[in-house]
């Protein structure tokens, strides 16, 4: 009973702030790499995953595509256009080629093949002036980022047909203005090249810009000035990125309390800064008051009020918990293990943050392998090694993406494997443990290695499969 109470209350006062965190955000997001007529990009696919999984996290419905032909572009930009109509916050991302021709921005599908000036301006390639107008012309704030000042792949040709007059090509992208509400960032200057990054990892714009927009309590203007430093530093001076803003009022893509109730009233441009997604303290009352909760139905509340809440992965993993039942062979394989590698979903920028090299990589495959979860070890995540280690994954209990975060890589490197240590194991100032610890799922060699404090006292025997594993410990 004291719960219903509590949460009536909260719910009360959940509705006396509703106003100020009630805001639609739509945003395309789309990376092109796979160019059939000129040289591959291999990075703008990944930047373009990591922007929309930052962006969903604050809220933002998200029109998503890699690697798009013309016809796949405008039919994204459609849906992307009747979906921004009125919205609070629209925002715009692409990564990938872009070229100036003629002082106008374009966009570069994967299968353009641009020969001439004609060809651009026919349809070969995505005008942005006029998507951005007619996609996002009536959005209350609009938000734009180009990581698309790559070299021009096609300036010579352009040029080379250009039979009676000269053509002004850029090498980078060229200057636009912003109009009311509106901010424009570029990865660098007009007339510029930006770099594309490491292979298999983010630019360095769009590493800055993930790092920066959606900080608690940071105004976009204020992240944009700490992405332009970012970037400056990261490149040794080599890339600044530009940009232009005619933002009337201030916008927050993840606000803080203090932000939220000082901008509870509409700016000047009848926007009410805010995100549905934003931790304030009605919502970590009413995650306190739910989280020990035996019961599905006050978990579901918390979800129904905070669809994107800061605690939804806790919650969601709670149910699954109340769901399956207690298991104590679950609970002691369990032991010491960070309770984030249970919660919090791998995808390939964790993986990309933890900088696992070759060897590293390798070593992980060995390890699983060891683990009865067979696979070869080449020092490459192919399709095979992500099979395995979503299997390895949903053995252990933690969510089964494929990729690895380091809550579970460090889990991982805690579970003792059959057979000798591998290179990678020196960092860890321990060649071979005498025990598996607490939080150790691995098979064990020999009988003095079984654990007496196991619910079914089953001894497991090295090399026996992760499935088999995975099913006892459900059990």
């Amino acid at each position: 009973m004291r719960y219903l109470t509590l949460l009536a209350s909260l719910m009360c006062m959940a509705l006396s702030v509703s106003a100020a965190k009630a805001d639609r955000r739509v945003a395309f997001v789309v990376g092109n790499g796979s160019y059939k007529n000129v040289a591959q990009l291999p990075n703008p696919p990944i930047d373009a995953k990591a922007m929309a999984a930052t962006l969903r996290n604050v809220g933002f419905e998200v029109i998503e595509g890699s690697n798009l032909s013309r016809d796949q572009m405008t039919e994204k930009l459609l849906d992307f256009g009747r979906k921004a109509q009125g919205a609070d916050i629209s925002l715009f991302y692409y990564a990938g080629h872009g070229i100036a021709v003629g002082g106008t921005n374009y966009l570069l599908p994967v299968d353009a093949d641009i020969k001439s000036e004609m060809d651009v301006k026919l349809g070969a390639a995505i005008n942005i002036d006029l998507t951005l107008e007619q996609t996002m012309g009536d959005a209350k704030v609009k938000l734009v980022f180009l990581d698309a000042c790559r070299d021009n792949p096609f300036a010579a040709k352009i040029k080379s047909n250009a039979a009676t007059r000269s053509v002004n090509v850029g090498s980078g992208l060229a200057e636009m203005k912003s109009g009311e509400g509106t901010l424009i960032a570029f990865a660098t200057g007009p007339g510029q090249t930006a770099l594309d990054g490491q292979e298999g990892n983010n630019s360095p714009f769009t590493r800055a810009l993930i790092d920066n927009i959606t900080k608690p309590g940071v105004e976009i203007q204020q992240a944009m000035t700490s992405v332009r430093a970012q970037v400056n530093e990261e490149t040794r001076k080599g890339q600044l990125p530009w940009g232009h803003t005619n933002l009337i009022g201030a916008v927050y893509l993840n606000p803080s309390q203090t932000t939220q109730v000082a901008n509870a009233a509409p700016t000047a441009s009848g926007v009410a800064p805010a995100a549905t997604s934003g931790t304030d303290g009605v919502e970590l009352e009413y995650w306190r008051s739910v989280k020990e909760s035996n019961k599905p139905e006050e978990l579901n509340a918390y979800l129904a009020a905070y669809p994107n809440g800061q605690f939804k992965a806790l919650a969601l993993a709670r149910l699954a918990a109340i769901k399956s039942g207690p298991s104590t062979a679950t609970r002691t394989l369990n032991a010491g293990v960070d309770p984030a590698a249970f919660t919090d979903e791998a995808s390939l920028l964790t993986e990309d943050q933890i900088g696992l090299d070759k060897t590293q990589r390798r070593d992980v495959q060995r390890r699983l392998t060891g683990l009865g979860f067979d696979t070869k070890q080449t020092g490459v995540f192919s399709e095979e090694t992500r099979s395995v280690l979503k299997r390895w994954q949903a053995a252990r209990g933690y969510p089964a993406s494929g990729y690895l975060n380091k809550p579970q890589h460090k889990a991982l490197l805690s579970e003792v494997v059959a057979g000798p240590p591998s290179a990678s194991d020196s960092s860890q100032k321990a060649p071979r443990r005498a025990a598996a610890p607490a939080g150790s799922g691995a098979p064990a060699p020999a009988p003095q290695r079984s654990n007496p404090g196991d619910a079914a006292g089953a001894a497991f025997v090295g090399g026996v499969v992760g499935g088999m594993m995975g099913g006892m410990f459900r059990r």
